[in-house]
């Protein structure tokens, strides 16, 4: 099934459990307009409301780039008053508030350019898969940009503070093996492998246990917070409610059967 959006710019599906979003903007190396980021928010919305949707997977259109950053091109119109960048930056914090807060399992697909905001893009996502002809930065220090401390906390998070400094300082280009090798992504592969091998990883989430998938996802969620912010409470009502669910019975029962389960996500 395909979703009816606003924007060309924008591509969404639903098929066998996956949710696909493509950012189709290959002529700009699939830069980042303002409409693409009104879409996500609803794209989202609809992956996370629908329960055909068990795993979402993103990536760019064409064979160039994941997202090579935001549109420079629309600077001018949408961020050269306080009252436009206002706009431009809510418009950005819904459409990344809805990509960290689906809480379902969320996959970077990349190809290529994955820059600037298309870097802080694919750092939402769970877990990250990259071909080996990826290239990774953060281009802000030779733009003369600020970068908000949410998104240089998340760096830190994942690389440690002396890569997030060469990353942000240097503002230089890192490529996949560089990525993978200080943990910005989960895994490098030959650039004709890439569909298999996220297709594969995405059909195993989707056959998952839901509840389980989506508990196992919230407490990661909760150990990258501070202590004295953590909802542990929350947690475990969720690994409760896996084994009050009808799937843990499935699960069991599948496993005795030797037969694969057939969740329901209830």
């Amino acid at each position: 099934m395909n979703l009816t959006l606003n924007t060309p710019y924008m591509l969404a599906e639903i098929s066998d459990g996956v949710g696909r979003m493509t950012f189709n903007n290959p002529d700009r190396r699939n830069a980042l307009k303002l409409e693409m980021n009104e879409a996500i928010v609803e794209i989202f919305r609809v992956f996370a409301e629908s329960d055909d949707v068990r795993v979402v997977v993103m990536q760019g259109a064409g064979d160039k780039a994941f997202v090579s950053g935001a549109d420079i091109s629309e600077f001018e119109q949408h961020r050269s008053s306080p009252e436009s960048r206002a706009h431009f930056d809510r418009i950005s914090a819904e459409a990344g508030k809805a990509l960290t807060g689906l809480q379902k399992p969320l996959i970077a697909k990349i190809r290529g350019f994955c820059m600037g905001g298309g870097l802080a893009t694919a750092l939402s996502a769970d877990i990250r898969i990259a071909a080996a002809d990826g290239v990774f930065g953060i281009p802000a220090a030779r733009l003369g940009l600020g970068y908000g401390f949410a998104g240089i906390q998340k760096l830190v998070g994942l690389v440690g503070p002396a890569n997030t400094n060469e990353i942000m300082m240097s503002a230089r280009r890192f490529t996949a093996s560089e990525a993978h090798a200080m943990g910005l992504i989960n895994r490098v592969v030959p650039v004709a492998e890439l569909d298999d091998a996220v297709n594969e990883l995405a059909t195993q989430i989707a056959q998952n246990a839901p509840l389980t998938v989506g508990a196992a996802k919230a407490a990661v969620q909760e150990a990258t917070k501070d202590p004295d912010r953590r909802d542990a409470a929350r947690i475990a009502a969720m690994v409760e409610t896996c084994f009050q669910s009808e799937d843990y019975q499935e699960g069991r029962q599948a496993f005795m059967e030797k037969r694969t389960p057939e969740f329901k996500g209830r």
